[in-house]
């Protein structure tokens, strides 16, 4: 694709995105603005919490990562499933039954004021670092693949790009980013699709048996590390690690 095209596609989402942003933000409330009203629809939700939990990150760094160390990172997101289910069947219970917003106003009555401001401090700093580098990478991409041949500099790129993510975000609250992670989830999903086809394409592979039969024959398809408890990669470490993220990222 040439850099005006990716320019044009890039553009139509984010008119699709604050569109959804114009019909799903008309409530001013703090109760729409933060909690949906409690109506917004669980299937959406739970299928939106797939594209959040990704990003450029996951496109970009995974397959590096797996280059370096094999499919260990699998187990930490194996991790991350058994993290929703304490999410889905003891956190958010508890949301409800103490009508919170967040599980810190939980900690504030739960176990004082410190602990309250000490988690919220660490969860802030965390997803504010987090965020800045996820955004850094997506960034960086559209400068090399785009902008570098408008002329445009790095630092414009960055304000433009927050820029528009503030425009739809801003007004709709969370009801907003319920839709418009569902879409985004949609489109990493197809993006997926749509890169195992190139790829198995450009490998010369023909139907789902000849690429299962390749990745695994392939040493980087490894994924379980169960012998040496010291490796980083260990079994455990990783999947207690993916546990406890997505709790105290939720």
């Amino acid at each position: 694709m040439t850099p005006t095209s990716i320019l044009v596609l890039i553009s139509c989402y984010f008119l699709v995105l604050i569109i959804i942003s114009y019909f799903t933000g008309k409530e001013d409330s703090n109760d729409a603005f933060f909690k949906a009203n409690k109506s917004a629809p669980w299937y959406l939700v739970a299928f939106g919490m797939i594209g959040a939990s990704l990003s450029g990150v996951t496109f970009i760094s995974v397959p590096g990562a797996v280059e370096a160390n094999q499919f260990g990172y699998l187990q930490v997101v194996f991790g991350y499933f058994f993290g929703y289910l304490i999410i889905a069947y003891v956190l958010l219970p508890l949301y409800y039954r103490l009508n919170l917003v967040s599980i810190y106003t939980y900690l504030k009555d739960r176990f004082g004021p410190t602990s309250y401001k000490t988690g919220s401090v660490a969860f802030l700093v965390s997803r504010t670092v987090g965020a800045a580098f996820r955004l850094f990478l997506v960034a960086k991409v559209l400068q090399l693949l785009v902008f570098d041949q408008f002329g445009v500099p790095f630092l414009v790129t960055v304000i433009i790009t927050i820029g528009l993510i503030w425009l739809y975000t801003f007004k709709g609250g969370i009801k907003t980013i319920i839709f418009t992670d569902t879409l985004q989830t949609i489109f990493m999903l197809v993006s997926v699709v749509v890169t195992i086809v190139f790829l198995s394409n450009a490998l010369g592979l023909e139907g789902i048996k000849e690429i299962v039969d390749y990745t695994e024959s392939s040493a980087l398809s490894k994924v379980f590390f169960f012998s040496d408890s010291n490796d980083p990669q260990y079994f455990f470490k990783s999947f207690l690690s993916g546990i406890f993220i997505t709790i105290t990222m939720t």
